[in-house]
């Protein structure tokens, strides 16, 4: 029969799916940038992005084609294409950059849902719009329908078809901040999305009476300051859920809201409520389920005055700056209704409020983020039976281990305990229990053990069959073995991390396999001998395999090239051996490989050949390769991010082919044997952020490249580079590390550092720079630690520096890109919660981003130290060694509060040492050794009383303790003896010493000369004896010379 209705109807469908539909699908595919998208199989109606009718096999929907449709001119968009789609019920074409016009929808008479958000509506879209009489979904959101760009005169949407317009108010003036909303023909209409299109001010609703079925109105993320209706009589009789979230209303919008007599949902979170908001103009919303007020700052009483609102079932109050004390017996707790209630990321804190025992029909409980306390064992949380998720994360809260408080939450499923104080149970409590919950989801990372007892694994773990998602991690389990156990009862884990939970010794694994398990992760444990051989079998759909920072010794098991679902693997800081297996290389899904610290060698090439085409992040840094990189051309590289093998012996030129990845965000070549030129080719590189090719043979000098907008931190110390530094290298990009330290640089230091805003840590030691301090260094407001150090600068330093702030340096991460895994999403999903529905912010992520660090160092410098140094109040250590400093050492070093290493040795330092640095009480290293320093040492209090006599050595004017060396009356030193001074290596002025010298000399000569004027007798006797020597020398001479064999052949 119904071969024969399709027959009379001319229709015929192959492979699945209708041939016209199919044909028409075909012609879509042309416009598909994703490959996989565009080459699927045979039958239509499978393809990821195309929903058929079981029974009919005709298309009834077409999404998640965010970002695929490649139309050369959007303007030129033709919505004539989905006409063949007759059964055709819902289209999702957003966040392609579509203007074009879509009349001819009008046509499918099926179509309810229609997304055109993330394009570039304008008037005569929203217009075309109004034929589609069908639709009861519209989302035409993130359009910046009323920026400054699109200026024509919207009537948003005063559709021209339609005569039942009563009220235009449309107006150049005023065409951003009243806008007609006739929708006419749109009746049907039951969700309306008008999100992120930069609304403003005051938004009329009063025209919306044809909208009589609309019952969700979403107008987030605008700049809305005030909802107005028609004498309180608005037309949107049915509207059940509105979403106000991120505009910029204030207390007053809840009066505004006190006509919405049907309203159900209300979100209006960051906003600009403050303090205590007005719930009394809420009365009239019996009706009134769902309250999301997240991140809007509200008053403790609000607790108190929320229990106006008699039919609450939902209620979010996640990071509302609620600072104090739950209410112990009114407002909150006399929500009998209430079934899902988030306080969230917020101060409240004492015991949890007996009052709570009243919410019996609780069913979704977050008091996660708070500084609660007590024993969850003597709290109401005990008594609410109907709980399916809680979480008690990241208080103060006493935990017992056993978790027995929760034995009769038969409907449990997500429990949450992370970084709370646990506690062990009374004897009997240990005693085998069988809970009536059978958990999904189960965290209880970072926790502590009180009274220093022994953490162990929760017994009622051994009798969960249901888990998909647990998390054990930062818990010192005192050597345990892995749980292989829990694998072996729960087939259906998704997730697992056990990251450093003392697991010791070889690594168990369950007899069956885990054909679920997607993220497994046992990071730094204490974990050896192999990886056993059946570990891919037994875990075949791995995502995630992280084993990094044990104590694994073996080779990689090829076998893990075969799992093809892999996409983040980490076996660094191991003891791994041997080569890359061939099968790892050539695997097609991995997207993140990482074998840091290992033992792996081999040639870098082929190692690398087809592993850096695929690859978003190649880590083979502190291993063993070896060989030339230079020569070989990859055919294509567009995802690589991440590359580095730094630290490996790996020699040759730096590859051409580097440059033209211009993906890359991290570049790491250090420590290697790499020789040449750096070529103006980096400058290719123009994502790049961070570039590390320090402890190189690299020569030549550095190309300047001004377009690399992006560089973060250069490292190029330690290498043979050359020449000046006057072309401009990075200018004004957001650089926050340059070393070039340790090379051969000459010159001036450059004008050009000055605009780099940001720098916060700059080494350029060990070159041979000349010149005097260059003024610039004073606009680096932002610089932590400055390095000078030998070269041959000299001159003052220049007083602007005493306005730099030299704050600590941090650590500095590259938080873009890297791969998440979200944890319990789909338990989540599938609980069917509404605050889930409505916040999204239940689900958690466990992030692996790219990272790296920077590291500490202490800076020098040469000159006269100035007082001015005394500002630099946030400084930690400050190393002005080796140097050729001159002058007293400033007083206002004592408003280094703190500082706690300060090194002024070897430089020529005079004067006293201020008594006033006593006052730097964080100091740990001082040192001010061979200097011209004089006087007494300052009292030895505070930390000037832990420093010893090799602190001042080489001074042989201080005196005091703890030199063994007394001040006369305390005020001078006493005149070293011949001994002492033969005994100290000090730096003496050779200025003064030439001059006391010749001044000896000149009056020795002349008394000389005056006494044989004086006395006749003393000058004859002299004038005697220099002529008698003469005679003797001349003689000595001739006798001497008469032996040469020269002279013997003559005589």
């Amino acid at each position: 029969m119904l071969i024969s209705v399709l027959a009379l109807e001319g229709a015929v469908w192959s492979d699945g799916c209708w041939d016209e539909e199919r044909v028409a699908l075909l012609q879509l595919q042309h416009f598909l940038t994703d490959i996989e998208y565009s080459r699927e199989g045979p039958d239509c109606c499978e393809w990821k992005w195309v929903d058929c009718n079981i029974t009919t096999r005709r298309v009834i929907q077409l999404s998640s084609l965010w970002g695929r449709l490649k139309i050369k001119d959007s303007n030129l968009f033709n919505a004539s294409m989905f006409l063949p789609f007759e059964e055709l019920k819902s289209l999702d074409l957003s966040g392609n950059d579509l203007v074009g016009c879509f009349g001819k929808l009008s046509k499918l008479r099926h179509l309810e849902n229609l997304d055109l958000s993330y394009n570039r509506l304008n008037d005569s879209t929203l217009s075309s719009l109004s034929k589609i009489s069908t639709l009861k979904s519209l989302n035409i959101g993130a359009n910046d329908l009323f920026t400054e760009s699109n200026q024509t005169i919207v009537i948003f949407i005063c559709f021209i078809y339609f005569t039942t317009c009563s009220t235009v108010e449309v107006a150049i003036k005023t065409w951003r901040t009243t806008c007609c909303y006739i929708w006419g023909g749109l009746s049907s209409l039951i969700t309306l999305i008008l999100q992120q299109n930069d609304l403003k001010e005051t938004i009329h609703l009063r025209d919306l009476y044809n909208l009589t079925n609309l019952k969700k109105l979403d107008l987030s993320y605008n700049r809305i300051e005030s909802i107005h209706g028609n004498d309180g009589q608005l037309s949107l009789i049915n509207l059940e859920e509105i979403d106000l979230t991120v505009n910029l209303f204030n207390n007053s919008i809840m009066e505004e809201l006190s006509g919405f007599s049907n309203l159900k949902s209300l979100k209006i979170g960051s906003n600009r409520l403050n303090g205590l908001v007005d719930l009394k103009e809420l009365h009239v919303l019996s009706n009134m389920e769902n309250l999301i007020l997240d991140y809007a700052p509200l008053d403790i009483n609000f607790l108190q005055s929320i229990s106006i609102l008699t039919s609450l079932k939902t209620l979010s109050l996640f990071d509302c700056a609620l600072v104090g004390i739950l209410p112990t017996h009114q407002g909150l707790c006399y929500l009998n209704n209430l079934e899902e209630l988030s306080l969230n990321g917020n101060a409240l804190g004492g015991a949890v409020a007996p009052c709570l025992g009243n919410l019996t029909s609780l069913r979704y409980l977050d008091i996660s983020n708070n500084h609660f306390t007590g024993n969850i064992a003597s709290t109401p949380l005990a008594n609410l039976t109907t709980l399916q998720f809680l979480s008690l994360s990241n208080n103060q809260l006493q935990v017992p281990m056993s978790f027995r408080s929760f034995a009769n939450h038969s409907n449990l499923k997500v429990l949450l305990a992370d970084q709370n104080n646990m506690v062990a149970d009374e004897p009997t409590a240990f005693q085998t229990w069988w809970p009536k919950f059978q958990l999904e989801v189960f965290s209880m990372s970072n926790c502590m053990i009180e009274e220093h007892g022994n953490l162990q694994l929760p017994n009622f773990l051994y009798f969960q069959h249901d888990l998909r998602d647990v998390d054990l991690s930062y818990c010192d389990f005192g050597g345990i073995r892995f749980p292989h156990w829990l694998l072996e009862n729960n087939t259906r884990l998704e997730q697992l991390y056990m990251i450093d939970t003392s697991i010791v010794g070889p690594l168990f694994l369950p007899s069956h396999p885990s054909f679920n398990l997607k993220v497994f992760d046992i990071s730094n444990n204490k974990i050896h001998h192999d990886i056993p051989r059946n570990f891919c079998s037994l875990f075949p759909h791995l995502e995630g395999l992280f084993m990094s920072k044990n104590d694994f010794k073996t080779d990689i098991p090829p076998c893990l090239g075969g799992l093809r679902r892999l996409q983040m693997l980490d076996l660094s800081h191991n003891d791994l051996f041997g080569e890359i297996p061939e099968e790892l290389r050539m695997s097609s899904s991995l997207a993140n490989l990482i074998l840091s610290n290992n033992s792996l060698s081999g040639k870098i090439i082929p190692t690398v050949y087809h592993l850096i085409i695929l690859l978003e992040e190649l880590r083979l840094d502190g291993n063993k390769f070896e060989g030339e990189i230079s020569y070989f051309s990859p055919i294509s590289i567009k995802n690589l991010q991440v590359l580095d093998v730094s630290d490996n012996d790996i020699s040759g030129e730096l590859p051409t082919w580097l440059w033209d990845t211009i993906s890359l965000k991290i570049l790491d070549f250090s420590k290697n044997n790499f020789e040449g030129p750096i070529t103006m080719q980096l400058c290719k590189l123009i994502n790049l952020e961070f570039l590390d090719l320090s402890s190189n043979h690299l020569s030549g000098t550095i190309p300047s490249c001004s377009n690399l907008q992006r560089m973060r931190h250069v490292h190029l110390a330690n290498n043979r580079l050359s020449g000046t530094l006057s072309n401009v290298i990075f200018k004004s990009s957001p650089l926050v590390t340059l070393d070039l330290s340790g090379n051969s640089f000459t010159g001036r230091i450059p004008n050009w550092i000055s605009t780099l805003p940001i720098l916060s840590v700059l080494l350029l030691k060990e070159n041979q720079f000349d010149g005097e301090f260059p003024l610039q260094l004073c606009k680096l407001q932002s610089l932590s630690i400055l390095d000078f150090s030998h070269n041959k600068l000299s001159g003052h330093l220049p007083s602007c520096l005493s306005n730099l702030t030299l704050k600590p340096s941090e650590k500095s991460y590259v938080d873009s890109g890297g791969y998440q895994f979200d944890f319990f999403d789909d338990v989540m999903v599938h609980m069917g919660l509404t605050i889930y529905n409505l916040t999204g912010l239940v689900s958690v992520y466990r992030g692996y981003p790219f990272t790296y660090h920077e590291e500490d160092v202490l800076f020098s410098t040469k000159g006269i130290i100035l007082p001015g140094f005394g500002n630099l109040s946030e400084i930690r250590g400050l190393n002005l060694s080796h140097n050729n400093l001159t002058g007293p050492i400033p007083s206002t070093f004592s408003e280094l509060k703190q500082i706690e290493s300060l090194d002024l040795s070897y430089n020529n330092l005079s004067g006293r040492i201020p008594s006033e640095l006593t006052e730097m009480t964080s100091l740990e290293v001082f040192s001010v050794a061979h200097n011209n320093l004089s006087g007494p040492l300052p009292d030895r209090k505070n930390q000037f009383g832990t420093f010893d006599e090799s602190n001042y050595e080489g001074n042989p004017l201080l005196c005091g303790p703890p030199l063994n060396k007394s001040c006369n009356g305390g005020n001078s030193p006493t005149a070293p003896n011949a001994t002492s001074s033969e005994e100290e290596h000090g730096h003496i002025d050779m200025v003064d010493f030439y001059i006391s010298f010749a001044t000896s000399y000149a009056i020795i000569f002349l008394t000389t000369i005056l006494v044989l004027y004086i006395n006749p007798y003393w000058r004859r006797a002299c004038f005697y004896f220099i002529e008698d020597r003469s005679i003797v020398c001349y003689f000595f001479i001739v006798d001497s010379l008469r032996q040469l064999p020269c002279f013997r052949r003559n005589i």
